[in-house]
């Protein structure tokens, strides 16, 4: 599919923005059907306005104590960032695999 860049206008500060074509294939690529309705600046705001709320864990690989920023699972193990680089695995182009 070839794409072209296209104007939109933000529904927060309305200001008009160019939605790039690459901008397009990565929301094609992740499965996106909507346009953004905000401009990249405004995205940035909001994102940064949103507290995020930080749960503290036990790694279940090192037991060092840290935070994550989703609710944990009783049921399944939660690693501190470093452990769960060192067991996630890769694909030969260094790439993260997709979890099942």
């Amino acid at each position: 599919m070839i794409f072209k860049d296209i104007v939109l206008r933000c529904i927060e500060c309305g200001q008009e923005f160019v939605f790039t074509a690459g901008e397009q294939a990565f929301y094609a690529d992740k499965g996106l059907l909507n346009e953004p309705r905000r401009c990249p600046e405004c995205r940035a705001k909001r994102r940064q306005e949103r507290e995020a709320v930080e749960y503290p864990i036990i790694c279940a690989a090192c037991g060092r104590e840290t935070t994550v920023t989703f609710v944990p699972r009783e049921d399944r193990p939660i690693y501190c960032e470093e452990c769960y680089r060192k067991l996630r695995p890769r694909s030969p182009e260094g790439k993260a695999k997709p979890q099942k």
